[in-house]
């Protein structure tokens, strides 16, 4: 256990201490921790506390006669630590962040059920390790491995906390290391089927959410919740004419943005076709419907606003390569089953929306776009953007380079 995690309980003891002063035993101030024993478990709570002091050897004993370790006299389930897990989390992250929580911990969960584990006072450090080698097994990239074990991690350690399991159990939970160059997510869409694909929507799809979702997101690069939190008012135009979205962070009506009021911004839509076909759809086919807090969204379905599950549809579909080409996998349209409304997101050669992000920041950036203005309009610190999303040759860079330096002469 780390020396990070004692401020409180120094500041608190040592007033304590003081209290007591008139108390003596022995010569020496006789300290009544025991009461202390709530304020240690918020201590424990709060991992961001930074030190003040080092316990020694003697008051270390006493910190020891401390600790909660009792677990529950009553059995807990993997699924009720789970749901209470994700209940906890809740008000301190984004909707979107649940939604990878949950996704991430409904595979622990299956595992449990699979191997007839419904005592989370079960849970050990072998059962630990054998979950990671479940895992590891099922053919997760070692970036998305590390992610899935990081939360495991965080559950396993809040479990401890709350008496559901040993509380050092997390300590024994291992997350692999991932190299540098395993970081970056592969699935990506090239620059030029990106155009294709939104030339095909732009003529047989004019105006449809399908249309305006891709290239929306393959012009300006931006989160599908960023897209899907736009309301019709937030389509404006500046004095020049130009149109640009007011992206807002509004977490009280349900669209939060995942950087929280830091995402705010003013993207500019500098293709006058995508802005046309968006007038379009607003004024022609966008369903005339209200959300549930009266506001109109952009995106839209007969029901309201559209969620991210349709949009990711809408985006799976418009990227199956038979939209456009013969099927690379040999399949008869007709008669394949991710065609259409079917398992949309089966398809092998289809991306999802994270990869149309990656793909128009990565295609942003070999336009000879700066990082620092990418990072705005998208909405991404320049570290991130060029960790995760720039995945551009040594020589692209270069070529973007050299339009910036050819005229030095120095």
């Amino acid at each position: 256990m780390g020396w990070d995690r004692f401020e409180l309980l120094g500041k608190l003891t040592q007033t304590a201490c003081q209290s007591s002063v008139g108390r003596r035993t022995s010569g020496s101030a006789h300290c009544r921790l025991p009461p202390l024993l709530s304020v240690w478990k918020e201590a424990i709570l709060e991992p961001n506390i930074k030190p003040c002091w080092k316990p020694t050897d003697t008051n270390l004993g006493r910190i020891h006669d401390l600790r909660i370790d009792k677990m529950y006299d009553e059995p807990v389930s993997p699924e009720t630590a789970v749901a209470e897990f994700l209940e906890m989390k809740a008000p301190e992250v984004s909707d979107a962040t649940i939604q990878n929580l949950r996704y991430r911990l409904k595979e622990f969960r299956r595992w449990t059920d699979d191997v007839g584990l419904d005592d989370m006072r079960e849970l050990a450090g072998r059962q630990c390790e054998q979950f990671k080698l479940a895992r590891s097994s099922s053919g997760l990239a070692p970036i998305t491995m590390r992610h899935h074990m990081r939360t495991f991690r965080q559950f396993v350690r809040w479990c401890g906390v709350v008496g559901y399991c040993r509380r050092d159990l997390h300590e024994y939970v291992r997350v692999p290391s991932v190299k540098k160059e395993d970081r970056r997510r592969s699935d990506a869409l090239s620059y030029e089927r990106a155009n294709r694909i939104k030339s095909f929507l732009a003529k047989l799809e004019y105006s449809s959410r399908q249309h305006i979702i891709f290239a929306l997101l393959w012009h300006t690069g931006m989160r599908t919740g960023s897209a899907r939190a736009l309301d019709v008012s937030d389509v404006k135009h500046a004095d020049d004419g130009t149109m640009y979205l007011a992206v807002r962070h509004r977490p009280d009506t349900k669209t939060p943005l995942k950087l929280g009021a830091e995402g705010d911004r003013n993207v500019t839509i500098g293709d006058p076709s995508l802005a046309s076909a968006i007038d379009d759809w607003i004024a022609h086919k966008r369903p005339s419907v209200e959300d549930d807090y009266g506001r109109e969204p952009l995106l839209a379905t007969d029901e309201g606003r559209a969620s991210t599950s349709t949009l990711r549809i809408d985006i799976y579909r418009a990227t199956q390569p038979c939209m456009i080409d013969d099927c690379p996998h040999g399949e008869d349209p007709e008669t394949c089953d991710h065609v259409g409304y079917v398992e949309p997101g089966g398809c092998p050669s289809a991306v999802g929306p994270h990869a149309i992000r990656r793909s128009a920041i990565t295609a942003t950036l070999n336009q000879g776009v700066p990082k620092e203005i990418v990072s705005e309009r998208a909405s991404v610190n320049v570290d991130t953007l060029t960790e995760h999303y720039d995945v551009r040759t040594k020589e692209q860079s270069r070529t973007t380079r050299q339009e910036y330096v050819e005229d030095l002469r120095f």
